[in-house]
């Protein structure tokens, strides 16, 4: 059985398209196209950009596009996907919880801390020792004493 990229060199050679041509049918660049027919599908992009530029080439050179990923789908095998792996052991459900108690414990302290530096201070002025008739809210009676021992 003809493996694909000889299938497809095949056609375009009888239809009598050079590789550049074909290039600029189809814009797949030309190292690509040198690939597809050389069957060297480790050196292209992946699987989907394969298929459609096999689709591509298909239409360019005017054959039946299901016949060719057809052809192309029994000479190729496709590699084996790796299974993702799965988790031995589950998270440890004590560690997060001590992580969001000191989180917590964090939080608080961290606000009690703010507070305190942001705290309004009362800076109180000391009274100026004057007469009380300068205080307004002392009466005559009730000033400071003005007799000396």
């Amino acid at each position: 059985m003809e493996s694909i990229g000889a299938y497809l060199m095949r056609e375009r050679e009888l239809r009598q398209v050079s590789l550049e041509e074909l290039f600029q049918l189809t814009r797949i660049p030309l190292k690509s196209l040198s690939a597809l027919e050389e069957d060297r599908f480790e050196d292209l992009p992946g699987e989907v950009f394969v298929r459609g530029f096999l689709r591509s080439c298909a239409v360019a050179l005017d054959l039946d596009c299901d016949d060719l990923l057809e052809r192309y789908d029994r000479g190729h095998v496709l590699p084996e996907v790796p299974q993702p792996l799965t988790m031995v052991a589950p998270p440890e459900r004590g560690r997060r919880f001590g992580i969001a108690i000191a989180l917590v414990i964090l939080l608080i302290l961290f606000t009690l801390a703010f507070s305190i530096v942001l705290q309004p201070r009362n800076r109180e002025m000391p009274m100026q020792l004057s007469d009380a008739s300068s205080q307004p809210w002392l009466g005559p009676d009730e000033g400071p004493s003005r007799t000396c021992t």
